[in-house]
């Protein structure tokens, strides 16, 4: 172990030393007071979460902090590789700036800049630019474990069943040990990411060419085949300037980024009004309002990154076709041509940079709930001329994130799931999706589902109530002077 080694553990033993104690001021987390359950014998977790990437892991915390323990956070990943991060993330650095308090939870030692300055120094803070993705991996790791948050890694939920209107199972497939389970949970969390409720999208023409073309921007993409081939990249988004970037780092002969729009987007609009009017705020707007909000910045885009979009155009061999939309895809011998609005193009790989789209379908772990979802569709009629396909499949939401039934009464459990991921963002905000503002999404959540216990547990809460028999006064702290009260009298009268 070097000397800056052996220094980094020390400033990170310090931090966590300062954060015990901060939570221990703080009398955090609570105790639990939720009254443990069973159901044929087997523990019932109070919430099960699903997914432990970032949103995950603030909403485990979050239910911690608010003496809610009986929960359990499942992921399908290895240790170490939960969410984006790692994975198909590939980007060199995170988008967000590096000081947002992210999933701290309102803990300032519970920051990234506190763990990064714990380690490298004030110094070392101020020369950063953005927070490399790896980093911010292994940020999130420590969060983990300091707060010893229950995290079950290689295991899928394969399906959920109503079993009670107060109670769910769900199945899973443990990758570590073998196993089938069925847990019990009364309450689910899906914090399932930006594909949470269907997976990546590609127009219909894609798909009816062989998968050996062609990939999602998501997709695990073994990038070093791509030495020397021709690649198209579709799409002008960060995750389309991430690929092509990678693409010509493993040494791609040709990228091409194929874009629809004239003009690359410039400017985010979201962030432009960042503010803690629109994380409390836009929950308690209209219909009409949420709508016009993200429609409007849908419409205007989020622009790629400088960084990213630099990282691209600095090598000789990419190209961006600006006005140029792809209209179909077919197989031409060992290659492909994409066919596009300005020609025909012939490729060896193409990637589509195309988004995700809402599929129940390809969710089995929603099959039984999947029918009864309500869906802005359902409930909402844009304007004429702000009609969006996009919006119109976000889950309507309730304001603890909890699905609503689109019959009522057709399926009461469903308001133990809750969707705690990016196509929430219709009925709450970015809340459960960005860096930004996950700290307080969680805590909206946590707060709901500790209020929805405590009202099912009433009636036991208030039988401990009347049980509780701990006295505050023991009888010796006063005399009782009633019995001199008629020589008292007498005294005062003569």
């Amino acid at each position: 172990m070097t000397a800056q080694d052996a220094q980094r553990i020390r400033g990170l033993e310090a931090l966590e030393e300062r954060l015990a104690e901060d939570l221990s001021f703080l009398e955090l987390p609570p105790k639990e007071w939720v009254p443990a359950t069973e159901y044929e014998g087997v523990e019932v977790f109070d919430a099960v979460i699903i997914g432990a990437g970032m949103c995950g892991l603030v909403a485990t915390a979050s239910l911690k902090m608010l003496g809610i323990h009986n929960v359990v956070c499942l992921d399908r990943s290895p240790e170490g590789q939960e969410g984006p991060w790692v994975t198909f993330a590939r980007m060199e650095t995170l988008r967000s700036p590096k000081q947002l308090p992210g999933p701290a939870l309102g803990l300032p030692a519970l920051t990234f800049r506190a763990w990064y300055v714990s380690q490298f120094g004030a110094q070392a803070w101020d020369a950063l630019g953005k927070i490399p993705k790896s980093q911010w991996m292994d940020y999130l790791i420590w969060y983990r474990r300091v707060l010893q948050l229950p995290v079950r890694n290689l295991v899928t939920v394969t399906g959920m069943t109503p079993v009670t209107q107060d109670l769910i199972a769900l199945d899973v497939s443990d990758a570590g040990s073998g196993r089938q389970e069925r847990l019990y949970a009364r309450h689910v969390v899906l914090a399932t990411g930006r594909d949470g409720l269907g997976g990546g999208y590609v127009p219909e023409f894609v798909e009816r060419v062989p998968p050996k073309f062609w990939a999602h921007s998501a997709d695990d993409i073994d990038f070093s085949a791509l030495k020397g081939k021709r690649v198209a990249v579709v799409g002008a988004g960060a995750s389309a300037m991430d690929n092509a970037a990678t693409a010509l780092e493993a040494g791609a002969g040709q990228v091409d980024m194929i874009i629809r729009r004239k003009e690359l987007p410039r400017i985010n609009k979201f962030t432009g009004i960042a503010s803690q009017g629109v994380v409390q705020g836009f929950a308690g707007l209209s219909d009409a309002w949420k709508w016009k909000f993200l429609d409007y910045v849908l419409g205007a885009q989020t622009p790629p990154p400088r960084d990213s979009t630099l990282r691209v155009s600095r090598h000789e061999n990419s190209r961006f076709f600006l006005g140029t939309a792809v209209t179909g895809l077919r197989e031409s011998g060992d290659h492909i041509v994409v066919e596009t609005s300005g020609g025909d193009f012939d490729y060896d790989f193409a990637i589509f940079a195309t988004g995700f789209r809402v599929d129940l379908d390809r969710r089995p772990e929603l099959k039984h709930f999947a029918p009864h979802i309500q869906f802005w569709s359902d409930v909402f009629t844009p304007e004429k001329g702000a009609e969006n396909g996009e919006l119109s499949t976000s889950p309507y939401l309730g304001p603890d994130f909890e699905f609503l039934e689109k019959v009522p009464g057709s399926c009461p459990s469903l308001r133990l799931v809750h969707c705690f991921n990016y196509p929430a963002s219709l009925s709450h905000g970015k809340l459960s999706g960005d860096i930004p503002a996950v700290s307080d999404g969680g805590r909206r959540l946590a707060r709901g589902i500790a209020r929805d216990l405590f009202v099912a547990d009433r009636e036991t809460h208030f039988a401990n109530l009347v049980a509780f028999e701990t006295p505050e006064l023991l009888g010796d702290e006063w005399t009782d002077s009633a019995a001199s009260i008629p020589a008292i009298l007498k005294g005062a009268a003569e």
